[in-house]
């Protein structure tokens, strides 16, 4: 629907561009020369109050084709880059563009051979199409009938094919009925000479793209994660990749012309990747790629046509990375900041319990054996707390502090004292430690003499998540559960 939406305005800003503009199209080039006044100057100043309108409101007809394309592109390819990133196969599209440039080369040689245009977009597109999927082939053939990994074919298949390419284009440049002017485009990209053909082609590409994943949204979304069950299940897991295959091929073909044969893996790779640091949901992700390959497409055009002389294939590049970087910091999901947040606070909860849970353990210990309460539970004095673990006074301290501050024990010269919701609290914490001992002594033949460092494994070192859950299963028993006696103590006994 997001993409359904954006074709819609795709074709009312085209309904609405003058048509003066479609006879006499300003060249981006034209657009971008108007704030150098010689051919000569190198130099890069800063855009005017005009520009910045100009290029905020796209005011200007060159100006808003290329916008909408690229958008439209990042779209594209974000969508597609979903399903091939979680498939493993993100450098296919980056081995499909390099194996595209003997193909674009070739379709030049045979075009001007018989007389016809060799330049002409169809022909060139066609033979890069054929050439990509002769390297994707030759890619599956290879791995098929040898040992290799796929990263070592990948590399091989794309170093072959852009050298033949680069040899073809180098054997055009030399012939007397053309040359290789304008061919090079396909390998740097070349975003400002996008036309009006060209945007109609990315626009039906993007909804193409778009009909196919809504179809098979489910088959795919089964084949990315598990291929065995797939095909278990009845569905052609083939069929599913040349589906898969098909998208990609058609995104790479039309996004040669925007950001060129070298940089287009980076839509197909970044916007999926970015998404992944946001959510573990399939359709979230899918959404959040296509949004950012669009903003990636949008501002990287946008700053490209401010500053003439930053390439517009570079500056999406660019823009897409910044946003990969901002994802992988902030990611609410797997982000870099927010899991050192998430496991800074297990390791704070962990030094909780393990303070409760020593004080309980040296109350009993005070009491010899007998049941403690919020009564009998005596001041334990800082040192005795301090064997208890191997942590470091200050670490103590900090915990004690923090506990106070929760009112979960009380400080006084020197003595910790738990408070009657802390007891409570130690009491359960104690309960499930030895619950969990108990079960490894009997279930699991655990010595008691380890006991209890297997019983911290199993509590601190799985995923919260997981600790939750089995927390969950041991809170189902009766609370008013007695807290069992200590193992360590009744070893004989075992």
């Amino acid at each position: 629907m997001i993409a359904t939406g954006r074709c819609v305005l795709f074709v009312l800003l085209l309904a609405i561009a003058p048509t003066a503009g479609l006879a006499q199209t300003e060249t981006a080039s034209a657009f971008k020369s108007r704030s150098t006044n010689s051919i000569t100057d190198r130099s890069t100043t800063w855009p005017t109050w005009q520009q910045w309108r100009g290029v905020l409101l796209l005011e200007e007809y060159n100006t808003r084709i290329v916008v909408i394309s690229v958008s439209m592109l990042g779209d594209a390819a974000g969508l597609v880059g979903s399903f091939t990133l979680l498939r493993k196969r993100a450098l296919i599209g980056d081995a499909l563009a390099h194996a595209s440039l003997p193909g674009i080369a070739i379709a030049f040689l045979i075009a001007t051979s018989v007389g016809a245009n060799g330049k002409s977009l169809p022909i060139l597109l066609f033979g890069a199409t054929v050439g990509g999927l002769v390297g994707v082939s030759l890619i599956l053939l290879v791995q098929s009938f040898t040992r290799l990994k796929q990263d070592a074919v990948l590399g091989i298949v794309l170093s072959v094919f852009f050298g033949a390419g680069v040899a073809l284009l180098g054997l055009i440049q030399q012939l007397k009925t053309g040359s290789a002017a304008g061919l090079e485009t396909f390998i740097y990209g070349k975003t400002a000479s996008i036309k009006y053909d060209d945007a109609v082609l990315i626009s039906v590409v993007t909804v193409f793209a778009l009909v196919l994943c809504i179809l098979f949204f489910k088959e795919l979304k089964l084949l990315c994660f598990d291929e065995s069950f797939a095909g278990a299940s009845g569905l052609s897991t083939l069929a599913l990749d040349v589906v898969l295959m098909t998208l990609v091929v058609a995104v790479t073909m039309v996004g040669l012309q925007a950001v060129g044969l070298i940089l287009i893996v980076a839509l197909f790779v970044i916007p999926p990747a970015s998404a992944r640091f946001w959510t573990d949901s399939l359709f979230r992700l899918t959404v959040l790629s296509c949004a950012f390959g669009l903003v990636g497409g949008v501002l990287g055009a946008a700053s490209s046509a401010l500053l003439p002389r930053l390439p517009s294939g570079a500056m999406i590049v660019l823009v897409c990375a910044c946003i990969f970087m901002f994802s992988m910091a902030l990611g609410t999901s797997r982000g870099v900041i927010p899991r050192m947040i998430r496991r800074r606070n297990l390791n704070r909860n962990i030094d909780r319990q393990h303070l409760l849970r020593g004080l309980y353990e040296l109350v009993e210990r005070i009491n010899q054996g007998v049941t403690p309460n919020t009564q009998s539970a005596q001041p334990i004095a800082f040192d005795a707390l301090l064997l208890m673990r191997s942590w470091s006074a200050s670490r103590l301290k900090s915990t004690i502090r923090r506990a106070e501050a929760n009112n979960l024990v009380r400080t006084h010269d020197g003595l910790v004292r738990l408070t009657q919701a802390g007891f409570v609290e130690a009491a359960r914490l104690a309960r499930q430690h030895r619950l969990w001992e108990l079960f490894l002594i009997r279930h699991a033949d655990i010595a008691p003499a380890r006991v209890d460092r297997d019983a911290d494994d199993i509590e601190h070192v799985l995923e919260p998540e997981i600790v939750e859950e089995l927390e969950l299963l041991l809170n189902e028993q009766p609370l008013s559960m007695a807290v069992p006696a200590n193992p360590h103590s009744v070893e004989s006994a075992l």
